[in-house]
């Protein structure tokens, strides 16, 4: 699974807004956690917990536009997130914040690649 495409997240200035451009003109289905912040996004049948129920297709996020996600960012599944963060930084690109556990599903972080575009990364609990 390393290395896969897995995850997208798009900023907005106005929630409310966002949710309803995206629901409205692409179908999208999107849960409101105003807990964390965050709306989770199906962008095609979902399954137990939301995730995809079928392939060919990721789910993603809107969140509030900040530091470390001011334009959109795709998220790349990786087995280990401090060694890929390693080779992010001695490859010529650099890492954002720390890594942040996501409850009990796993962990994700950011970096800069070396054109200096904000990507994620995400390692799967367990």
């Amino acid at each position: 699974m390393s290395g896969r495409v897995v995850h997208f997240e798009v900023p907005y200035d106005d929630g409310d807004r966002a949710r309803s451009f995206y629901g409205d003109v692409f179908g999208w289905q999107i849960q409101h956690i105003p807990e964390m912040q965050y709306d989770i996004v199906s962008t095609g049948p979902a399954g137990e917990g939301g995730f995809p129920a079928e392939p060919g297709y990721i789910g993603g996020g809107l969140t509030q536009r900040g530091e470390m996600v001011a334009r959109p960012v795709i998220t790349i599944a990786v087995d280990d997130i401090d060694v890929t963060l390693e080779r992010v930084r001695s490859s010529g690109g650099s890492t954002i914040g720390e890594r942040l556990q996501v409850g009990d599903m796993g962990f994700a972080a950011y970096f800069r690649d070396s054109e200096g575009n904000v990507m994620g990364l995400w390692q799967s609990a367990g």
